[in-house]
């Protein structure tokens, strides 16, 4: 069976951003050991001391992402882009789930996984 992939949306910017990559990190190993496959966007920060893009160009970059996703974790905060990525996860059909345990609910009970199977067929 294919692993689901998850993106992990979550403010970066408000609040300490350290604080913040490491959440998603947090939350990364999570969902990895649930067999998932998570994607933490967060990890770009790096990326971004060394090579500095705009605002929208991480934007753009994270929605391509989220279009390839399978599901979406909103994890709680505010954040504008965090925000714009379930927008973009709703207009593409996309399940938004905004804790663990409703992830963990979806995927135990197989509904993730039937809603994989239904998109690729």
């Amino acid at each position: 069976m294919e692993k689901i992939k998850i993106y992990i949306a979550s403010p970066y910017t408000i609040g300490d951003q350290i604080d913040n990559v490491r959440t998603q990190m947090l939350i990364f190993e999570t969902l990895h050991s649930f067999g998932m496959m998570p994607f933490a966007p967060l990890w770009s920060s790096f990326q971004n001391l060394v090579f500095p893009h705009t605002w929208e160009e991480w934007l753009e970059w994270c929605s391509t992402w989220v279009k390839s996703c399978d599901c979406l974790l909103r994890l709680p905060g505010e954040s504008k882009g965090a925000d714009e990525e379930v927008r973009v996860a709703i207009m593409n059909s996309i399940p938004v789930y905004y804790s663990i345990d409703q992830v963990k609910e979806a995927f135990t009970s197989g509904r993730i996984h039937f809603l994989v199977s239904k998109k690729t067929n």
